[in-house]
């Protein structure tokens, strides 16, 4: 395969998944149909059959790339060698930038209900990003930074505000940009955990 007609299919995928994130999110999966992809996406009904399969193909490949991307940068963030608390806050960092520059990624990813579907993929909370945030927590735990309670409660206290103004910011009840908000939010999730 020649560069320019890998670009060309790397194009048509590109466009339509974008394409996707709008529609998934302003009409929801089901009131979005493959023709509708095509004309937004200004790709034929046949290329996007071809790449994808079907819409439950260029859900999936929505899903999975935008959970990829967030996994990608938490294992980067993970194998920094740094504190727990300095990993935990540089993924608070990046969840509130992510969404603040890509609100219709982020706003797919938390409150599209991707069981309805994509019923074979995990539940948001057991889908890979979300393990390897609880696993930054659980190494904090192990190496004494962060006390020692339940995984489940002390990740849901770090990040856990965070997914909450991430949302109100996505609802439009927030009105200054999220990153702004960083430091006040680190520290009331670390007071929250931190060992004594």
């Amino acid at each position: 395969m020649t560069a320019l007609a890998h670009d060309r299919i790397q194009d048509t995928r590109d466009r339509t998944l974008e394409a996707a994130l709008e529609l998934f999110m302003a009409r929801g999966y089901f009131n979005t149909t493959i023709q509708d992809l095509s004309e937004r996406a200004g790709v034929s009904v046949g290329s996007i059959y071809h790449h994808f399969g079907s819409k439950t193909g260029v859900a999936r490949a929505l899903y999975q790339g935008l959970m990829g991307e967030l996994e990608a940068a938490v294992d980067d963030i993970a194998a920094r060698p740094v504190s727990s608390a300095e990993q935990c806050r540089a993924v608070m960092a990046h969840l509130l930038a992510f969404a603040e520059q890509r609100p219709r990624a982020m706003q797919f990813i938390l409150e599209a209900r991707h069981q309805e579907f994509l019923p074979e993929e995990p539940p948001m909370c057991s889908s890979q990003p979300f393990v390897r945030m609880r696993e930054l927590v659980r190494r904090g735990i192990e190496r004494g930074e962060i006390r020692d309670i339940d995984v489940n409660v002390a990740a849901t206290s770090v990040f856990g505000g965070a997914l909450r103004l991430i949302a109100m910011r996505l609802d439009g009840a927030l009105d200054t940009p999220l990153p702004e908000h960083l430091d006040a939010l680190w520290t009331c999730a670390w007071r929250g955990v931190a060992a004594p």
